[in-house]
């Protein structure tokens, strides 16, 4: 059953589906004539919306107006829909995602992250679905990789184990595929982690760990481990799996530092990559706006022969311009009237 046929079986929400700051935000995000930058504005608003603890009578509705965009032919967009139902946590995205990741018709990139969205929700009802994709031979391997880093995240997370694990506070809000591994102190962890980090004999979920434990030692940019932090993600460019070095191009656009400017540009510039790991590459970039000439090379490829990557250049020019700008919030909440 796709979004859509969901959407229609929804029962309705009473007076918060009448919400006009949902409904204009909706419109918005389903409107193929607006300009996509303006799409992923609304999309943050509703991600906000739906992500509120304790739940509000916004929530279920933004939700649903995500999902609602999943009917747009935009892969770009759907995959960050994908990500922000993730990131809400809530139970009542699961049935979207489920529905994504079931259609085989839909890119293998929105698939992926739809995928990826139900590890983060720590659905263990989604295990079989999520365990029948990871063990089909036939199934696209960026998808399948990705279910067996969500199956071993949900399996972590409701395990004694998991429970008794002290993680240390990170930087980051996200909800990650995978929690940064605890790491010991200064440059002897650096280069342990890079080690995990970069042999592909290990499991993808430890691998991932080492990633984001990498990625909190990069985060404030003046800590004295962030360059070496920086400089050991970037190696993992070389792996030879689309799915990892598309989520290295991710955590460097969360940790926006200007050394990892030379390998996203690298990864951006390269026609032979996966179209996946160049638009990450051009998002990243993005969050460097403030950074000389970052914009300059973000515009040579506004033409790209990749729809996916033509589509990250202009949001990401757009998020350079806010990163300029000075504005408070990138998302945009509309004034009821």
């Amino acid at each position: 059953m796709s979004p859509a046929v969901l959407l229609d079986h929804t029962t309705g929400t009473g007076d918060a589906a009448s919400d006009p700051t949902v409904n204009a935000l909706r419109k918005t995000i389903t409107d193929e004539q607006a300009p996509l930058a303006n799409r992923f504005r609304a999309l943050f608003s509703l991600k906000h919306l739906a992500s509120q603890e304790p739940p509000t009578q916004q929530t279920l509705p933004a939700i649903e107006a995500i999902a609602a965009a999943f009917a747009s032919p935009s892969a770009l967009l759907k995959h960050e829909l994908a990500y922000c139902l993730g990131q809400s946590g809530k139970l009542d995205a699961v049935p979207f995602l489920r529905a994504v990741l079931e259609d085989y018709g839909e890119d293998a990139m929105v698939r992926h992250e739809s995928a990826e969205a139900l590890g983060a929700i720590g659905d263990q009802d989604s295990l079989q679905l999520l365990k029948e994709r990871r063990d089909d031979p036939k199934e696209e391997e960026v998808v399948r990789e990705t279910c067996v880093i969500a199956v071993d995240r949900i399996e972590w997370e409701h395990s004694e184990a998991g429970k008794a694990e002290k993680l240390k506070q990170s930087d980051f809000a996200s909800v990650d595929p995978a929690p940064p591994l605890a790491a010991s102190n200064a440059a002897a962890s650096i280069l342990e982690l890079e080690t995990t980090l970069l042999d592909t004999k290990l499991p993808l979920f430890l691998r991932y760990r080492a990633m984001f434990a990498l990625r909190d030692l990069a985060s404030p940019p003046d800590l004295p481990t962030a360059v070496p932090a920086v400089l050991s993600l970037a190696k993992g460019f070389d792996d030879p799996s689309a799915l990892f070095r598309h989520e290295i191009a991710f955590v460097f656009g969360q940790l926006s530092h200007p050394a990892s400017i030379p390998a996203l540009t690298r990864a951006l510039e390269k026609q032979t990559e996966q179209s996946m790991v160049r638009h990450e590459a051009a998002e990243a970039l993005g969050s460097l706006g403030e950074e000389d000439g970052v914009e300059d090379i973000l515009r040579r490829f506004l033409n790209d022969p990749e729809q996916v990557v033509r589509d990250s250049v202009i949001v990401a020019l757009d998020m350079a311009d806010f990163e300029r700008s000075g504005e408070v919030e990138y998302a945009t909440i509309p004034v009821a009237a």
